[in-house]
């Protein structure tokens, strides 16, 4: 699948709010077109000159974008992660085997809901590390489309620049998602068929959105990671997704297999 097609599916498939925030992928195309058709006399000319310059700002102002919203996302999800064990340990301390007001009942309700939000912010979460792959991976492609058509040389330094850039570091992300996986592991296990199949149930249930929304991440993170015939020190690494029941029961509800 072409690059502009998959983004354009993942734009589709991604939350509301986050479509804007997305590489212009087109309108930087349309530029390199008007740069690489510029007759070779007027290479160097100033109108030539203005559509570089036209260029260079346009992915300077999308690294820009990327940036604020990326660091916005994830000021949230350290907060949402801290409120979230914080409500755990709340339910525990109340409602559970030991608690001060111990109700089987009551427990399993409140777990319900707090089991829905981890669902929800699993898959947000998912859904930035995929935002940050494939903005990475279109600025990429469109630098590499530049060189070739225009004989320029800005792919390097550009993406030695980029890697250095708050939206292209997902560690602290990545170690929240381990974290959140960990979590639905240990609070709300899966150990039996018959829970097993209600536990899956739950996890469509508790937010058809967002969980659709990351199956389609997941599946393009390892297009764009494992698709590739050639592989190059731009390209970025193979996906390789943890072994958790949360992952697993994430690969038995989708209709296309995610490994």
């Amino acid at each position: 699948m072409k690059f502009g097609k998959r983004l354009k599916r993942q734009i589709d498939e991604t939350l509301p709010g986050w479509r804007d925030k997305y590489l212009s992928y087109k309108e930087l195309k349309k530029l390199v077109r008007l740069i690489s058709a510029a007759p070779p006399m007027l290479s160097g000319s100033l109108e030539y000159g203005k559509a570089e310059a036209e260029f260079v700002c346009l992915l300077n102002n999308e690294i820009e974008k990327f940036n604020l919203f990326f660091m916005e996302q994830e000021e949230d999800f350290i907060i949402r992660h801290k409120e979230l064990q914080q409500r755990i340990q709340r339910v525990i301390d109340i409602w559970g085997p030991n608690g001060i007001r111990s109700s089987e009942t009551d427990y399993k309700e409140e777990m319900g809901k707090i089991r829905k939000d981890i669902v929800d912010f699993h898959g947000e979460m998912v859904l930035l590390e995929n935002y940050s792959n494939i903005n990475y991976t279109g600025l990429a492609k469109i630098l590499k489309k530049y060189d070739k058509r225009t004989g320029g040389l800005l792919r390097l330094p550009f993406i030695q620049k980029v890697l250095q850039q708050p939206f292209f570091t997902t560690d602290l992300v990545s170690k929240l998602v381990k974290e959140c996986e960990s979590t639905i592991d240990a609070v709300f296990p899966i150990v039996e068929e018959e829970s097993n199949r209600g536990e899956r149930e739950a996890v469509t249930v508790a937010g058809e959105g967002i969980f659709r929304n990351t199956v389609a991440a997941l599946l393009t993170m390892q297009e764009i990671r494992n698709g590739s015939s050639t592989y190059s020190h731009f390209s970025l690494p193979p996906l390789h997704l943890p072994d958790s029941d949360f992952i697993q029961s994430i690969q038995l509800n989708s209709p296309i297999p995610i490994l």
